[in-house]
């Protein structure tokens, strides 16, 4: 230092977008500090091709300690991988000298979704804080990943490689991607297959293959003696699944035994190092869905340069009809003759997968041949065809379709998807160039709803979600006109996760206007929105005020009037809108074109707010309170699953007596919060309980009171959910909302304080008494059946105390329903 010597510091930035920061990105800050004239205010882990201050990552650097086995796993939410691994982990680590780890990469989507687990084997204390890029075994669980995903990325030279498909060698050829061929000869892979689907099919377990891809990995992996893991994983499979009944333990331990005898070893053929990636028809997206949404969704975000994003961070939305994603293992087969046009089947799809097409005339012009269609029934649908299209490649096959089809015969049949995917994929995509026809039947009806554009479609919720066709049904009513404020949880990861949105437009480019703050403040946050509409409408009415004080044309005058007079009515302000537009947008100065200029505000909106059971019966229940008891025209839609669905199953004050979750391992104590009868107290507030499963009508006339009375409105729908552990599957969520309204678990009700203005009993009882089904209800779902085998004394008593509790509120609600009629 005296002689004017110092070390030379320099510095950066990692972890930039949520980056890893790995050895490959630590040997490069190392390795920049070895030039002459080093990078100072670097960034690592970006492609910064604007600034250009990133610094080059060497590709493949794999520090691992020698005997490290390392091993990917590409799954699918709710196919059991993540907890087959976690049990992987567990044996090993337990039975072994070996060391284990494990990390579980999950997507955004929810049980359809994305799951990468990255696990390491070890005879050394493993400290890799970071996902795994080189690896000894890959298997994919699911065979259409082979074409989305880079799935055999960083697998070693003569690594296993095992695939879960039906395909033949045949089949492989024609539906494994050249370059993977190529790659998996290259590099002299290890390539087993299973068809790890129809063994579950055999033994009822369904889509849950993990046993069965667990069996196959410990014959392959070499961590174990196969013998030994698979005696290890049969006693695992009596604790993970023994909660759940014992024909569940004996199934998994079934497909266990099956496995080894169905493992096929593949001869990778000569003809394989040829094989080159053939350009696949796709269809024409924008450039943001083409440059930056579809490689993020193939696992290839990290790769894109800071270039690649807008300047002002904007995502486009309506974008999910580009992801494809074709996970479902059935698919409805519309059985045209059986079909009574009820379209139920269109109101219950949680994913908008299953649409009414109704068409006449030369709309049919180069329809394919097989776009079978039958005549319309039903009054106004006379002069038309109708065909009930399913879009195969965004069905998540969970067939609540098929289930509650009210035919003589089910006009739906569940169909392997491989079997249905060409010829549906081209009728659905003619079926998009049919207009929806929004004129020929009520739009307040079942029926007529689902002839109106969903405005919420393809998104990321599990098959058979409970939550979305009530959102879904929403925006066919309103949809052109609402705004939404989302509180954090489910609603929000289905609703808005990057990179795709699920909210989209109609034809006139009108639709939901969608967003989310956080998730204690979404009912303030709502309210917020619905004030500044609500000024700005306040500001144009005092300019239309003015406007009618000045020399105008008539036909300006008498919009302006009927503006006026029907602004707080949906359908007179829409009418009225129309008009103003056509007749003021040619204005170019003066309070005519600042009138036209508000043109946004013409048509009342209809605001929402959207939340779970967390947000409103707990952590936000303060602000939702708030915000009901302003007394200000404002919808409140909260989807109750009666647990912390998106943060891993925790208590909440919405969880009933006796069910089991996260900090009531032995079932809750105490009883669920009566949230519509607090809020009734108010005496001004719409209160409705609503389950779609139990009464579609009742739930299109409680949305459609709310949103029609005059002041603040709460809606608590029944949202069956994966974490209640539906025994019957979650293709029965609908099924599940009627017994538990049948069973008197869940009663449904109408509070409507304009009744009283009329002389009538504000409250409506909407369900009858309880059946007497309410343990066999209870017994069908594992939050309660479970504590039967853990503490079933505890079990007992909880189940008579929520038993209890069901009757008093039963007999609570009938007393509200008849007071005032022994009067009369």
């Amino acid at each position: 230092m005296e002689h004017g010597e110092g070390p030379k510091i320099i510095g950066g930035r990692y972890g930039l977008s949520s980056k890893e920061f790995n050895p490959s990105m630590i040997k490069a800050v190392y390795d920049n500090m070895k030039f002459i004239s080093p990078k100072n205010h670097f960034t690592v882990g970006i492609v910064d091709d604007v600034t250009h201050t990133s610094l080059e990552v060497e590709k493949g650097f794999d520090p691992a300690p020698k005997g490290t086995i390392s091993a990917k796993f590409w799954g699918l939410g709710s196919d059991g991988t993540v907890g087959a691994n976690q049990s992987a982990i567990k044996i090993i680590g337990d039975n072994t000298d070996k060391y284990a780890q494990g990390y579980f990469a999950y997507d955004s989507k929810k049980s359809g979704g994305l799951t990468v687990s990255h696990l390491r084997f070890g005879d050394v204390k493993i400290q890799s804080t970071y996902l795994i890029e080189n690896s000894d075994f890959i298997a994919c669980h699911k065979s259409n990943y082979m074409e989305i995903y880079d799935v055999l990325k960083g697998l070693k030279e003569g690594g296993t490689f095992l695939l879960n498909s039906e395909w033949s060698l045949e089949d492989m050829e024609k539906n494994i991607p050249g370059d993977v061929r190529k790659t998996i000869y290259d590099k002299k892979l290890n390539f087993y297959n299973i068809d790890a689907v129809k063994i579950a099919g055999e033994v009822g377990l369904g889509n849950r293959i993990n046993m069965i891809m667990q069996t196959c990995f410990f014959n392959l992996a070499n961590v174990l003696p196969v013998e030994e893991a698979i005696g290890l994983l049969k006693k695992d499979i009596q604790v993970m699944f023994g909660k759940k009944g014992e024909a569940i333990v004996n199934m998994n331990i079934e497909a266990v035994d099956k496995t080894l005898a169905k493992l096929i070893k593949v001869d990778v053929p000569e003809s394989w190092k040829d094989g080159i990636r053939e350009d696949t028809a796709t269809d024409k997206a924008t450039p943001f869905v083409e440059n930056v949404m579809h490689k993020i969704n193939a696992q290839g975000g990290d790769d894109l340069p800071v270039s690649a994003f807008s300047v002002d961070g904007v995502f486009e939305q309506a974008t999910s009809q580009y992801e494809k994603r074709g996970v479902a293992i059935n698919i409805p087969e519309w059985i045209p003759e059986n079909c009574i046009q009820c379209n139920q089947c269109a109101f219950v799809c949680p994913h908008a997968a299953i649409i009414p097409i109704v068409a006449k005339g030369d709309e049919f012009t180069n329809a394919p041949g097989t776009f079978v269609t039958i005549d319309g029934k039903g009054k106004g649908m006379e002069e038309f065809k109708f065909r009930m299209q399913i879009n195969p490649l965004d069905c998540q096959g969970c067939g609540n379709c098929a289930d509650i089809c009210p035919a003589k015969t089910c006009a739906l049949d569940m169909k392997p998807l491989a079997g249905q995917v060409a010829e549906q994929k081209d009728n659905y995509k003619f079926s998009l160039g049919i207009p929806f026809k929004t004129d020929i039947l009520k739009r307040e009806t079942v029926k007529g709803s689902q002839l109106f554009q969903p405005l919420l479609e393809f998104s990321g919720a599990c098959a058979g979600c409970g939550e979305t066709p009530y959102v879904k049904v929403i925006t066919q009513l309103f949809g052109e006109r609402m705004t939404i404020a989302n509180a954090t949880g489910c609603s929000s990861i289905w609703g808005g996760s990057a990179p795709s949105t699920p909210y989209c437009t109609n034809a006139d480019g009108q639709g939901p206007a969608w967003a989310s703050s956080l998730f204690e403040d979404a009912a303030e946050y709502g309210y917020g929105m619905m004030l500044a509409v609500n000024t700005r409408r306040k500001t144009l009415t005092a300019k239309v005020e003015e406007a009618l004080k000045t020399d105008i044309p008539a036909d300006v005058k008498q919009a302006l009037e009927g503006w006026l007079a029907g602004k707080e009515d949906a359908e007179e302000s829409k009418k009225y809108s129309f008009a103003l537009k056509t007749l003021l947008k040619d204005e170019t100065s003066g309070l005519l074109k600042a009138i036209y200029d508000e043109k946004d505000v013409f048509v009342k909106k209809s605001h929402w707010i959207f939340g779970g059971d967390g947000w409103a019966y707990d952590i936000g229940f303060g602000g939702l309170d708030h915000v009901l008891a302003s007394g200000d025209d404002i919808n409140i839609l909260v989807m109750d699953t009666e647990v912390y669905s998106n943060t891993g199953g925790q208590s909440s004050k919405a969880t009933p007596t006796g069910a089991i979750a996260k900090y009531a391992a032995s079932g809750k104590k105490i009883g669920k919060k009566d949230l519509g009868r607090m809020i009734m107290s108010y005496g001004y507030v719409y209160v409705a309980s609503i389950s779609m499963g139990a009464n579609k009508n009742q739930t299109m006339k409680a949305i459609l009171e709310a949103e029609n009375y005059p002041g603040p409105s709460l809606i608590i729908c029944y949202a069956p959910c994966i974490n209640q552990g539906i025994r019957k599957g979650m293709g029965k969520s609908q099924l599940e909302g009627k017994l538990a309204v049948e069973s008197g678990y869940w009663p449904l009700y109408r509070y409507n304080p304009q009744l009283v203005q009329d002389g009538k009993n504000p409250f409506n009882l909407d369900s009858k008494s309880p059946d007497g089904t309410l343990q066999d209800f209870l017994g069908g779902e594992v939050r309660f059946a479970a504590l039967e085998k853990s503490f079933p004394e505890e079990s007992k008593r909880l189940r008579a105390k929520i038993e209890g509790e069901v009757n008093d509120k039963y007999t609570m609600l009938k007393m509200m329903a008849d007071a005032g009629k022994e009067e009369k």
